[in-house]
């Protein structure tokens, strides 16, 4: 009896699912164990089994495309089976056209067909007869919502491999590579180096040379972006476009017969930059956005300010002459830069956490004398150097031990309590701020996580970290000693319930049995959602972690 193949659920956090490849074809004898197919998840690639045996029927999903977990992809049963009624059942007979069909079920089709019926319309054109494969932008991270082409490594007319990478993407998390599964020629680019596209938006196509994509374009995706946005041998189309953006936007100006993109001349028309004066580096001379971005207007003189000094009048010989306040030029100037991926996520993120979760801020200061003593001693014999921030996470991860309130979640109907205890720690980056995950942190030594935290931070300015580094954290640390920071507060990071900023260690003086004496005081400040945490519950926290920064020998037993 034929059965179902469905999208699996591969991650937790996985709701669609992309078909990078089939392995099999409608017709194929398939196996229990043999690889069907390719799926590319919201963490990464992976293959899919095959959990039964039978020929392979039906095929619900093209490759490349996108298909919601549970979804219905193929059909296996036996050679000839009619599983009509399956596709019915699973509600997806009439909203889902096959990938794949049998060739031999197009004749009865046609036969049945009365003689006397009305010539129909045009039909769809089968994009599976294409010898082409679109490539979409892929989801490379939970939060990514669209991602930016740092980088081709091919150009139009390239042949490709199945395993070369096409194109580096920078994320909200990281740049990381496409790949695109599929031998070729390049056949299309429809995203410029340095723009973004949405996820699931078209970014290229290989197949056949010489094969027409057409088809693909109008049904594949959204278009390509209005400028440069289509391959560079498209030249027919750009002088049109020029053609009718010089008609439509002509204005009192000169300009309007130089030759430039659309969006060039819009943006000229913006800043208030005259075209004829902006060198184009397209073929032809042709001007595009880059052009204008980049173009610097040259100073005006101002020797006509300076040539024309005031005259003090002469009239009354015995009268002073005023001041003359000597006359100052200059240019203003600004730069601007797109927001990255990485910082659109971070603005995001931090805003729902902000105006969602009521932030409330415990403050206390830490006497770090001891600890300084023994990070010394420890220092001559570790294997690694341990550092202070090394002592805040491993005590962090033990007082949550004590403290599990601190260690939660609000998930809007519940509160979730964590047993395991993943800690994360904020990393400075050019772009941002990435929270790479100490996970068991409580079970590790000093010098463990030592190791790790080097090591996640090397990766985060190296853009090197992957998503599955820096998910699953039920506490972060935010350390802004480094710096000499004295105090401050940070948001938390959600859906953790706690987040603590840490300070610089200060030389102060403090009193000790009646006596002032030189100290060295290192304060924290926690910031908690106050729909899980209370105050006197993360008072209590911050004592146990006082305590144990305190007496570091705690951190030992």
């Amino acid at each position: 009896m034929a059965e179902v193949v469905k999208m699996p659920k591969m991650s937790d956090t996985m709701t669609e699912g992309v078909l990078a490849k089939w392995h099999k074809k409608v017709g194929d004898k398939v196996k229990s164990g043999d690889v069907l197919a390719e799926i590319e998840t919201d963490k990464a690639t992976m293959d899919f089994e095959s959990y039964q045996d039978g020929t392979l029927l039906y095929i619900g999903i093209q490759e490349g495309a996108a298909a919601p977990v549970d979804s219905v992809i193929a059909i296996l049963g036996k050679e000839g089976e009619d599983y009509k009624s399956l596709l019915d059942q699973a509600g997806s007979g009439a909203a889902a056209k096959p990938a794949e069909e049998p060739a031999k079920e197009a004749a009865p089709a046609a036969d049945k067909a009365p003689a006397a019926t009305p010539a129909p319309a045009a039909p769809k054109v089968d994009l599976s007869s294409i010898p082409a494969t679109v490539i979409r932008m892929p989801l490379l991270s939970d939060t990514m919502t669209e991602g930016t082409i740092e980088k081709w490594n091919f150009k139009v007319g390239d042949k490709v491999k199945a395993d070369d990478s096409l194109a580096d993407v920078a994320t909200d998390k990281a740049t990381m590579e496409v790949v695109g599964y599929e031998a070729g020629t390049l056949l299309y680019i429809g995203v410029k180096e340095g723009e973004a596209a949405k996820v699931n938006d078209i970014i290229a196509i290989v197949g056949k040379e010489g094969t027409d994509i057409t088809p693909l374009l109008q049904d594949g995706g959204s278009a390509p972006a209005a400028d440069e946005a289509a391959p560079a041998t498209e030249t027919k189309t750009e002088a049109t476009a020029t053609a009718t953006a010089t008609a439509t936007e002509a204005s009192n100006t000169d300009d309007s017969r130089v030759k430039a993109s659309p969006l060039a001349r819009k943006i000229a028309k913006d800043k208030g930059i005259n075209l004829n004066d902006v060198k184009g580096s397209a073929e032809g001379g042709r001007i595009i956005k880059k052009d204008v971005e980049e173009f610097t207007p040259s100073a005006k003189p101002a020797a006509a300010a300076e040539a024309t000094p005031a005259a003090a009048p002469s009239a009354a010989p015995a009268a002073k002459a005023p001041i003359v306040l000597p006359t100052f030029t200059g240019e203003e100037k600004f730069s601007e830069r797109p927001v990255t991926q990485m910082r659109k996520a971070i603005s995001r993120r931090l805003s729902e956490s902000l105006f969602t979760a009521p932030h409330f801020y415990v403050t206390m200061s830490i006497d770090m004398d001891q600890a300084i003593t023994a990070r010394t001693r420890m220092n001559e014999i570790a294997p690694v150097k341990i550092s202070f921030n090394d002592f805040v996470v491993k005590a962090c991860a033990v007082a949550l031990r004590q403290h599990p309130a601190i260690n939660s979640s609000f998930l809007g109907d519940k509160i979730r309590t964590n047993e395991h205890v993943h800690v994360g720690v904020a990393v400075a980056v050019d772009e941002g701020l990435l929270v790479p995950v100490i996970k068991f942190a409580d079970g590790k030594s000093l010098s463990h996580i030592s190791v790790e935290v080097k090591e996640f931070a090397g990766k985060a300015k190296a853009k090197k970290l992957q998503p599955n580094e820096m998910e699953g954290s039920t506490f972060t640390i935010s350390n802004l000693g480094m710096f000499g920071v004295d105090e401050f507060t940070a948001i938390i990071n959600t859906p953790n319930a706690c987040i603590l900023a840490v300070s610089g260690i200060q030389a102060v003086p403090v009193v000790k049995n009646g006596a002032v004496v030189p100290g060295n005081i290192m304060k924290v400040t926690l910031s908690a959602d106050h729909r899980v945490v209370d105050g006197a519950t993360a008072a209590a926290f911050l004592q146990t972690l006082k305590q144990l920064l305190e007496e570091p020998v705690r951190l030992l037993i």
